[in-house]
């Protein structure tokens, strides 16, 4: 690490300053900061937490950075392949199987930070899904601190909100942006995702609330 680390240092960290304030595509700004951070000294533990990504990402970053500089950390650069070998495939479906629960659009940003490959066929990605034992299931209701007085009472102080603003709302001096509700709909509503096939999936469950706002442009 350390001298690979070095090889970064001299003009090279100039050319980094540069594309950083020229302002890349944020997948992009996110390899050069990591590539910053490495020549700063930063520890990749550290780098993962700030970043929120993970090993592979900043050692593949490195990488090409090593051999091809700034193009490198270009998304579809030159001489960039759109199929995984076998040894990146066998690790991303290592990494799917550490996930108790996983989303397609989750899945193609790890593959394209870290490999920076993005398939064209979705179809691509559902094999690695399969392969790594994960089926397409509905998630079970959760809620370990569930309180049902304490709902009823959120969901009577909700109605009673939108009771005491009904004549603004009719009127439109009030809009109704949002009435949550999850403790009573999450499990139905948003209760699909991909999972290891012999376990159960779970969402928690959050509490209701109900946003009142001012139309736009009725600020005054």
């Amino acid at each position: 690490m350390r001298e690979t680390v070095e090889q970064f240092q001299g003009d090279v960290q100039e050319d980094i300053e540069q594309f950083i304030e020229s302002n890349p595509e944020p997948r992009e700004l996110k390899r050069a900061l990591a590539i910053r951070m490495l020549i700063q000294g930063v520890k990749v533990t550290i780098i993962q937490e700030l970043l929120g990504v993970y090993a592979a990402f900043v050692s593949q970053c490195k990488v090409r950075f090593a051999l091809e500089g700034i193009e490198g950390l270009k998304l579809k650069h030159k001489g960039s392949k759109g199929y995984l070998n076998q040894r990146e495939r066998t690790s991303i479906i290592e990494w799917l199987r550490s996930q108790n629960s996983m989303d397609l659009s989750k899945l193609e940003n790890y593959i394209e930070d870290n490999y920076g490959i993005k398939f064209k066929s979705k179809q691509s990605y559902y094999h690695l899904l399969k392969e790594a034992g994960m089926s397409w299931k509905k998630t079970q209701k959760f809620n370990p601190k569930r309180d049902q007085e304490k709902v009823e009472a959120r969901h009577q102080e909700i109605c009673d909100l939108l009771e005491e603003n009904r004549e603004d709302i009719e009127t439109g001096k009030l809009v109704v942006y949002l009435i949550d509700e999850c403790h009573l709909l999450w499990g139905d509503v948003c209760g699909y995702g991909w999972g290891l096939t012999k376990e159960a999936m779970q969402q928690g469950n959050r509490g209701g609330s109900a946003v009142l706002g001012v139309p736009p442009g009725d600020e005054t």
